[in-house]
């Protein structure tokens, strides 16, 4: 398979506007209507597009920089290229970068955006989050959640049409043509403005018999189950894009897609530092001094520990594989337990006869350079991160 930057023809550190830039002479080049019957411009047309789907993308194109295309296969509803089949849907995709409409309409000089005439107005995109415990991203999960949106109307089923036969005149305003274009003059010469009529919104035709339920929209506002599988290791902000998920269309148009965003919520023991995840661990002096064993709870149920004698406050264990899984199939993340010693805050008489004995004691003396072995406490934590 052939390296994306080599398709577009750009370095490895090359920018967002260099990408676009080249994508964007590359789509123009190898489109099918300027090469009718030309395979092998349409597979370089569709290569193009594949290659700046993920390098336009900055989660992406660091997963492709570090793994290959490996690195693209991690999950499904958004993480990974395309794998476009149709031209149309690769322009739609990338629209913002040609001005909006499809490639026919851009080779024609027209512009209508998403609506086909004759064949409905698109419906638009939804964005909304997903929150996610980390025991849910650690372990994947598949969600199934309600989304208010516009639906199909069930009286004539999204069809626009009194009982569902839909009967249609031309615009009057735009004859049939779904825009509306005006001619003005210069010095610099004749200028052509084409906007989309405002009467029948691009489609050239209005119903005779709308319904009466929808007003002739063919859709109604209401909420659908949508199916979510969320693979281990996302992170705050990533998001799945749901082909059809979103709004229906006007009269038979495309649905919109959804969008769903990851919303990670904060846990009651755990912090997250990228694929590690951090406990704080609280021991009393006698198990510090003596050692013991303790259970420590983990992303998947708990852990017996053993806990040395003579652990000192600050100390970090490492529980390793214990942590959030990598979304691209990398290592993963381990736990890190931060040990603190718990200093009672109230003391009976007994108690305080004791540890006034042992005040005096040598081996309560601290020695900070016999316990860290003459290194800082930024040294000791850097050497749990390299160790």
């Amino acid at each position: 398979m052939r390296d994306y930057y080599d398709i577009l023809g750009v370095n490895r550190s090359a920018s967002g506007d260099e990408i676009k830039k080249a994508y964007r002479k590359l789509a123009m080049q190898y489109h099918p209507d300027r090469n009718p019957g030309d395979t092998e411009a349409e597979t370089r047309f569709k290569e193009a597009a594949e290659a700046y789907e993920v390098l336009s993308d900055p989660d992406k194109r660091q997963r492709y920089d570090r793994f290959g295309r490996e690195g693209l296969r991690g999950g499904g509803n958004g993480f990974g290229a395309r794998g476009f089949t149709d031209i149309n849907d690769i322009f739609e995709a990338f629209s913002d970068i040609f001005g909006g409409g499809s490639f026919d309409d851009v080779f024609s000089g027209q512009r209508q955006g998403r609506r086909t005439r004759r064949g409905g107005q698109a419906g638009s995109d939804l964005r909304i989050k997903l929150p996610l415990t980390l025991e849910e991203i650690a372990e994947g999960v598949e969600k199934k959640i309600k989304v208010k949106k516009q639906v199909l109307c069930p009286a004539c089923n999204g069809t626009g049409a009194e009982e569902g036969n839909p009967d249609y005149d031309d615009c009057p305003t735009c004859n049939g043509a779904g825009e509306l274009r005006q001619v003005s003059r210069s010095v610099f010469g004749q200028f052509v403005n084409v906007r989309t009529c405002p009467s029948c919104r691009g489609e050239g035709r209005r119903l005779r018999n709308p319904c009466s339920q929808c007003n002739g929209e063919g859709r109604q506002n209401g909420e659908d189950l949508v199916a979510v599988t969320v693979p281990s290791g996302v992170s705050e902000g990533n998001y799945f894009r749901i082909r059809g998920a979103g709004n229906v269309g006007v009269r038979g148009g495309p649905a919109g897609d959804l969008l769903v965003e990851v919303k990670e919520e904060k846990h009651e023991l755990f912090i997250r530092d990228g694929n590690d995840v951090f406990y704080d661990l609280y021991l009393s002096f006698p198990d510090a001094a003596l050692g013991t064993e303790v259970d420590v709870p983990t992303l998947r149920g708990s852990a017996r520990v053993k806990i040395d004698a003579g652990i000192h406050g600050g100390k970090i264990l490492r529980m390793r594989g214990r942590g959030i899984p990598q979304l691209d199939g990398g290592p993963q993340g381990d736990q890190m337990v931060r040990v603190h010693v718990w200093t009672p805050q109230h003391l009976s008489a007994d108690e305080r006869e004791i540890l006034e004995t042992l005040r005096a004691s040598d081996s309560f003396a601290p020695q900070p350079e016999k316990e860290s072995g003459g290194k800082s406490f930024f040294s000791r934590v850097k050497d749990v991160f390299t160790g």
